[in-house]
């Protein structure tokens, strides 16, 4: 039994680091994504699905070997599901990037906020996660800091929900995944590269790709999206197969606050009062998630002997 709960605890950590280094990595991401202008965003989506498949192939056979890398293939179902999440994640990619540069950032930075929220639902509805009070108390906070959001721009964000339900339930499927994590996301990306690829060529025959903006320092830029993209999706799907859904969802926010400095602070865009009000909500409720969390790992400490 010891020994058990000593693994648990271990997974524990492990998964939490993977969380929080996802969500660091992913909060710094928009300064990538501007080094990349004017490269157009259409034109990124491709290269994107294409040099994830590249970098985590690679990765995959280093790090695993042949053997395990190809044995999914004997399992078809197995590949459509991977197929699927693939294509989740993608629509994310590419809703993310044509509303940032469309102009919608308001947009997206409420999907970012909401879609932990939907993680956090899934968790409870579909894997019947238990909830404790703070986790509770949490939650309401998180719900009221986004409802502040929607109720003061009066509409309805399709955009945010489209960022904030494609990744949701491509989190709710990582969750049933058993491959390990660069091996899934190799299967989730290699079907649709080709296609990928095949628009690339088009568009750089045509003048209508990357070499088309005549900064060859932006091209070689644009080959490392795979690097940064599997780099933090590899972690979010550790974190997933060793934490909680709930858990995982509220260590998103940390993702949007810094995006939200980054914008602030960087890129000087402007902040409405209502934002700063719905980041001091969120944040009180993850003062009272991170407490929760803090007395939650002590009784398993004291259980453990």
């Amino acid at each position: 039994m010891e020994q058990i709960a000593a693994e648990e605890n271990r997974a524990y950590r492990q998964g939490m680091v993977s969380a929080v280094c996802c969500s660091l990595f992913w909060g710094v991401l928009p300064i990538y994504w501007q080094w990349l202008k004017p490269i157009d965003s259409f034109v990124i989506i491709f290269y994107r699905i294409v040099m994830v498949a590249v970098c985590c192939a690679a990765a995959a056979f280093v790090f695993h070997g042949r053997r395990e890398v190809l044995a999914p293939l004997a399992d078809k179902k197995g590949l459509i599901k991977y197929a699927l999440a693939g294509l989740l994640i993608t629509a994310n990619w590419s809703i993310y990037i044509w509303a940032v540069n469309a102009g919608f950032v308001i947009q997206t930075s409420i999907g970012y906020y909401i879609e932990p929220l939907v993680v956090c639902t899934f968790g409870i509805v579909l894997f019947k996660e238990k909830l404790s009070t703070y986790k509770v108390i949490a939650l309401c906070f998180a719900l009221a800091g986004v409802a502040a959001v929607i109720w003061y721009f009066k509409q309805v964000p399709l955009i945010a929900l489209g960022v904030a339900l494609t990744f949701a339930v491509y989190a709710a499927a990582k969750k049933s995944f058993s491959l390990p994590p660069l091996i899934s996301l190799f299967y989730e990306t290699v079907f649709w590269a080709p296609l990928a690829l095949a628009v690339i060529v088009y568009l750089e025959l045509n003048g209508r790709g990357a070499l088309a903006a005549g900064e060859p320092h932006k091209f070689v830029l644009l080959l490392l999206c795979g690097i940064v993209t599997a780099l933090p999706l590899g972690l979010f799907a550790s974190a997933a197969r060793k934490l909680n859904l709930f858990v995982v969802g509220l260590t998103e926010y940390i993702s949007p606050t810094i995006s939200l400095f980054i914008g602030i602070f960087l890129f000087k865009e402007p902040f409405e009062s209502v934002q700063l009000i719905a980041f001091a909500i969120i944040w009180i409720g993850l003062v009272f998630f991170s407490y929760g969390e803090y007395k939650e790992n002590r009784l398993r400490k004291g259980e453990n002997g």
